[in-house]
């Protein structure tokens, strides 16, 4: 022990300025992860499950998990199959930028699927170089 005791003289509002840049700057290097979801229905046509599933690759794209779900009306409750064959071809369509998290699971007149960034398939797309011109004509000048 040092003798006397050591003490730093300090300015407090300097160090209460300095200790929120630290709390901000860490609040803006963390991600929040939220859940979207996505809404299906067992008839949907060809365009509106394109177009849909395109949002949900984005939402995956994001970093976001996406909840789908399947909503069965009347009748359509009965064939649960076809839910899952709809719920199948989401999870293929994405499978580039998301994995399957919870699998198909019919829950009332409702079946749902939850979907989360696939880390793995994201990292390479980040570290990817921007591609360069190939004849080097847009680098060059006259002489």
């Amino acid at each position: 022990m040092a003798n006397p005791p050591v003490a730093k003289i300090m300015d407090y509002g300097k160090y209460r300025y300095e200790e929120a840049q630290r709390a901000k700057e860490s609040r803006r290097k963390s991600t929040n992860v939220s859940i979207k979801e996505m809404k299906y229905r067992p008839k949907i046509g060809v365009g509106d499950f394109d177009t849909k599933t395109r949002k949900v690759a984005e939402f995956l794209g994001e970093g976001h998990k996406v909840k789908i779900t399947i909503m069965f009306r009347g009748r359509e409750v009965f064939h649960p199959e076809l839910g899952a064959k709809i719920l199948d071809s989401i999870a293929e369509s994405v499978v580039a930028v998301g994995k399957v998290e919870a699998h198909a699971k019919l829950d009332g007149r409702n079946m749902t699927m939850v979907l989360a960034p696939d880390r793995r398939a994201q990292a390479p797309k980040k570290d990817a170089p921007k591609p360069d011109d190939e004849d080097g004509s847009a680098d060059t000048q006259p002489e």
